[in-house]
């Protein structure tokens, strides 16, 4: 059985409005995830900023998450930053508070540019939390990382004991289906671009990560089920709602700080986003609103 599976909420760090990160408010935020129906959630990611958090905070954060979850869904702790030595840190820290697995992306200052190293580096970081499984974030649009991963997982398979997968955030459906297919599929291999989810789907995806699956929770569930179910143009049309949906919000410069404001929208105040992510706009909130209520989200998104 994998352990990853469904649709897995990218979270968001909770601030305040100096930027401050607030645990307190993690409980109600993670009993709203689930009660939408997220199948896990996945922290201290991109979406959660964790690279501009410090390890102390990143530490906290994780904390908080696997605390307030208490074991009803799984929870993948992200590690990675510029420092090897500091992710094996903070791998070892998710291992000692129960989180369900680890993962990390690649240093991104200086570049990773070949399997052999990036298998160097995450052997280390795996085996700081041995009995925790791990999974490889490739996003290589961030980190600048663009390693075949099929080539990744043949020289990490003898040698990563506890490599559960990896979370694939990039568009080469084709190098997605190779790796699902690796070895009989013997690695899991979650989705990782919201837009594309149907395409994934039609290739054998059996899981996600998304940044905005959680704040339109019944759209990706109608792409998901709509699928699973035969009904193919249904799916098509739940999955055009979600990248008008994403594109109204990257209108405003940050996809992550316009999704605070429509969680602010809703009652849940995740506060800002930190630098080097930049502030709205003056006055972006209220068109914000405006622009989702020409597409109809708050008719056909009403849950959260």
């Amino acid at each position: 059985m994998p352990l990853l599976k469904g649709l897995i909420a990218a979270t968001y760090t909770p601030m305040d409005s100096e930027g401050n990160i607030r645990p307190d408010m993690v409980p109600d935020y993670v009993d709203l995830m689930i009660r939408s129906g997220c199948q896990g959630l996945y922290v201290c990611g991109s979406t959660g900023e964790g690279i501009s958090l410090t390890p102390e905070e990143r530490m906290e954060t994780a904390r908080a998450f696997t605390e307030s979850t208490a074991g009803r869904v799984p929870v993948v702790i992200q590690v990675g930053c510029n420092s090897v030595r500091v992710s094996e840190e903070l791998a070892a820290h998710a291992e000692e508070i129960g989180a369900s697995a680890v993962s990390c992306n690649a240093p991104s200052y200086f570049k990773v540019t070949d399997a052999a190293t990036l298998v160097d580096i995450t052997e280390r970081i795996a085996g700081a939390a041995p009995s925790t499984p791990f999974y490889y974030y490739n996003i290589p649009s961030l980190t600048g990382a663009a390693i075949d991963m099929t080539e990744y997982l043949r020289l990490a398979a003898p040698r990563i004991q506890n490599l559960q997968g990896i979370k694939y955030t990039d568009t080469k459906v084709f190098e997605y289906q190779e790796c699902l297919e690796y070895e009989d599929g013997r690695y899991e291999v979650l989705w990782g671009c919201d837009e594309m989810l149907l395409s994934a789907l039609v290739i054998g995806c059996g899981g996600a990560i998304g940044s905005t699956f959680a704040s339109a929770m019944p759209c990706y569930r109608g792409v998901m089920e709509c699928y699973l179910s035969g009904q193919i143009e249904e799916a098509r049309k739940w999955q055009a709602r979600s990248w008008q949906f994403i594109r109204v919000l990257n209108r405003y410069g940050n996809l992550h700080a316009a999704q605070k404001v429509l969680w602010k929208m809703r009652g849940v105040d995740l506060g800002i986003c930190r630098l080097p992510i930049p502030p709205l706009p003056e006055g972006a909130a209220e068109r914000i609103r405006e622009d989702l209520e020409k597409i109809d989200f708050f008719s056909w998104c009403t849950e959260v």
